[in-house]
This record gives C-alpha cells, structure tokens and sequence, in this order.
C-alpha cells in the first residue's frame, strides 16, 4: 500500500511534467529497485527462517518450529510477489485503468485456494477424500499454493501494463530524484501502516508461550474482525459479532480438526477485537489525510508508539491478569482506539475545522439505532444458535444470513429515522443513480 500510494504520486506528476516515455523510465528503475531489494530480502528470510522463528514463536516446541521455519522459507518470496503486483497496480491506476488491479486480488484468492486443495490432496493423499485430515505435506502444499495465488496476483495485470506502453527495461540509476521522492514518501507511510502487523506479530509472541491454539484462535478472529468492514460497516460488525462470534466460526471452521473447543476461544478473542474495530477503521481514514497535509511523520510517531504500547499491555493482561489470548486481542483493539484518539486531537489541532460536536451527535443517534441490532442478535442468539447448537449447516448458514440482513436493514432504518446526514446522502445518491439507469437523459439544450 505505502510503495503503491507514493508511486501513484510521483508517477502522475511525473507523466504531467515531463510526459510518458519520462515516467516510463521512472516505473523502470523503481520495478528494478523492488525487484533487487525484494529479493535480497526474500533471500535472507529464506537463509535466516530459524532466527526468525525462534524471535516471533520462541514458546514452540522443536518440532513444531522446524516445520514452521519449512512453511516460512517456502513463502518468503511471496513478498517480492505482492510488491511487484503493487507496483503494477500503481502503474495501471496511475493511467486510469482500475478493472485488473481490482480484480487481481480476487486470482489471489482462487490460486490460493483451489490450487492449496488441489496440492493438499497431491501431496497428502486421503483414503477418504470426503473427510480429510491433511498433515505437514498438506501445509506445503498450502504455502506452494499462496505462492501461486502472489504469481496470479501480479501476472493477471501484466498484459493491461503492456497495453498502457509500459515495457520493462533493468535500470539502475536510482539516483533519479523522482526514485528519491517515492522513497521519502514511502519511508514514514511504510513504517506507519506496519505497525498493524507488527502488533500482531507482538501477539504471536505472547501467544506461542500459552500452548498450541492461542496463535491459531488470534489469526483467524483477527482476519473475521476484518471481513465485514467492506460489506456491512463498522457500526453493524460491531455490534453483530460479539453476539454471533461463536456461529459464525462454527460455521466456517469448525470441521475436522477444528474443534467445538477451539470454537469458543475463537469467539473469545472475536468479542474483544470488535471492541476496537471502529477505532481501527477510523485509523485507516485519518492517516492518509495527516499526507495529504503533508504532516506524514505524524501518523509514524503514533504507530510507533503504539508499539510499546501494545507490548505493555500484553504483558500486563498475560502476565498479571491471567486473560491468555482474550488479553492480547484487547490490547490491540485499546491500542487501535488511543491511535484514533491520538490522530483526531493532532488533526483537530492542523485544520481547526473538525466537528466535534455534531460527531458526537452523530455517535448518539448510532447508539440509538444499535440497540435495535442489539435486540434482533440477541434474539436469534438466544431463541436459536444456542437452543439448537447441533443444527445442519446450512440451516445455521440461513438463519445466520437472515439475522444479520434483517439486522442491518433495522439498524439503517433507524438511522434513517434519526436523521443521521450520511445515511440520507447515500439514499439519495442510489435514487439518482436508480433515476439514471431506468430513464434516458434528457436532451441537452444548445
């Protein structure tokens, strides 16, 4: 994101300045530079794995690390992949062509997971391929598969790249002032956008130390935490998946080896990442804004701090409070919440202009509106999930998927009712479009 951002940047301006053959042999050094830096760095976490591991997951056993270091040598190149495909996406936005890019994750996701089942059952073969129960050769399989799914990612957009003229040629002469620039621009975005995974890595570490599922349970609630922010908002995940956390993993998970068990300390940790998700989507909204205010080390120094904030909290909730992994899963969603604090006080400061008031105001009436969610989970909770917790699949799957539509088509009527500004823009923007696409536009005059 942070390499994309900033070659977009320079890129166009490049293009606007000095035309395209000048910002053709720009795009040429800078993927020459990603290419050398990605893959001296992809080499070293290939050759020091095992440092690695023993830094990030010094509580696994021997065995378990060993096979930990394999998976990881196996998708240390995956980033030289994923940097390049981020080049290429800047490249093509930069000449307005969004389709590729935005599809490109989506090959991701089919590489990974049809060609990770396809390797699984290769390379681990099941007497009962209806109910498998893969080992460490279905692992490799699945890191060889993310792999092809990076590999998917970028070549998906390479002929849109020739399309648009781009023809790649190795340059060296990264003293070019425009490389410069992408660089200074990267630096702080990059160190402030990394403090999100590092903080999860901090979890890891503190989670290897209390057994073997905590580090499983964490990632896979922190990445359900993530899941509905694109499709229902933040103020409906809030409030959905405290109370439908367990089905929902139930319902996804649970299978094989994946216990009931395992379930619920998933759902432990689910509960208490959604208590940060507004503070982390906020986040996302308020650090691009402090660069295009040119004030980018600000949001560095607030990742940055938020570090040591996070790792003491950790060690106070692990080692004094005794939470386990519901700890660690709290201290990133109170870290998530201060960085908000912490970026709205500073821009409030750099514009004056920010409305406090009427976003409180707003936060009310959101309130307002939550409690009717509240009411609809609790009441398929409590009459459904939990008197019928053996029920087949896909009648979970039904009553889950009616919950949360008739959960959020509630809670945005509400919101509609109390007036909230956003909510009435966006009903007004699909009328238009609606009028749009059922009736010709009128004629224009002369």
């Amino acid at each position: 994101g942070a390499l994309s951002t900033a070659f977009v940047t320079t890129f166009s301006r490049r293009i606007a300045t000095e035309g395209d053959r000048s910002a053709w042999d720009l795009a040429s050094k800078v993927a020459t530079l990603t290419l050398v830096f990605m893959s001296a760095v992809s080499l070293l976490g290939v050759v020091f794995a095992p440092v690695l591991i023993d830094i990030l997951a010094p509580g696994f056993p021997a065995e378990k690390a060993e096979l930990t270091v394999v998976l990881t040598r196996i998708m240390f190149p995956f980033i030289l992949l994923v940097s390049l495909a981020a080049l290429v996406m800047g490249m093509l936005n930069a000449r307005h062509v969004f389709g590729p890019p935005a599809m490109a994750s989506a090959f991701f996701n089919l590489g990974s997971i049809i060609g990770g089942v396809t390797l699984c059952y290769w390379l681990d073969p099941q007497p009962d391929w209806r109910h498998p129960h893969f080992g460490e050769r279905g692992l490799v399989g699945l890191s060889i598969a993310t792999l092809i799914g990076g590999l998917l990612q970028l070549a998906v957009q390479l002929p849109s790249l020739r399309r648009v003229g781009f023809r790649f040629h190795p340059d060296f002469k990264w003293r070019d002032p425009g490389v410069r620039t992408i660089l200074g621009m990267m630096g702080p975005a990059m160190i402030a956008a990394s403090a999100v995974q590092v903080n999860v890595a901090v979890n890891s570490i503190f989670a290897s130390g209390l057994g073997d599922g905590p580090i499983a349970w964490l990632n896979i609630a922190f990445r359900l935490m993530q899941l509905p922010l694109g499709i229902f908002g933040v103020a409906v995940a809030t409030v959905t998946l405290p109370f439908l956390a367990e089905p929902i993993i139930q319902l996804i998970y649970q299978h094989g080896r994946f216990t009931h068990e395992a379930t619920i300390q998933t759902a432990a940790a689910l509960r208490f990442y959604a208590i940060g998700l507004a503070g982390y989507s906020a986040d996302k909204v308020l650090a691009p804004a402090f660069y295009a205010l040119d004030k980018r080390h600000l949001p560095m120094f607030v990742s940055l701090t938020s570090i040591a904030v996070n790792f003491s909290l950790n060690w106070f909730f692990t080692f004094h409070l005794h939470l386990g992994h519901r700890g660690l899963a709290l201290s990133t969603s109170l870290v998530a919440i201060t960085n908000f604090f912490f970026l709205y006080s500073m821009m409030r400061h750099y514009t004056k202009r920010l409305e406090t008031g009427a976003m409180l105001k707003t936060i009310g009436k959101l309130l307002v509106a939550g409690t009717v969610l509240v009411a609809i989970c609790w009441l398929a909770s409590d009459f459904f999930f939990m008197r019928y917790p053996h029920a087949p699949g896909w009648q979970n799957l039904l009553v889950m998927l009616v919950t949360i539509c008739c959960g959020a088509g509630a809670f945005f009527s509400a919101t509609y009712l109390l007036h909230v500004a956003e909510v009435h823009d966006l009903v007004d923007l699909l009328q238009r479009r609606i009028g749009r696409g059922g009736s010709p536009e009128p004629p224009k005059g002369d």
